[in-house]
């Protein structure tokens, strides 16, 4: 019986955590405009995978040095 439980426990906790994960998408988009508090973007033909409302995370992409001779 307890390891019943135990394997029934293990497999809810497994969907529970990677069905979130599954949802969240990721883009590339280019900044094309910044007007006071408003950024706009442009993220091509995959932004129909976004909807009004959506929560989106913006990381900046870090410029690395160029080293010369």
């Amino acid at each position: 019986m307890f390891k019943q439980t135990s394997i029934l426990l293990a497999a809810i906790a497994l969907f529970a955590f990677t069905v979130p994960a599954a949802m969240a998408s990721t883009t590339k988009c280019t900044v094309k405009g910044i007007e006071n508090h408003v950024v706009t973007l442009d993220c091509g033909n995959k932004a129909a995978r976004l909807k009004i409302g959506d929560k989106v995370k913006v990381k900046a992409d870090k410029k690395k040095a160029i080293e010369g001779c």
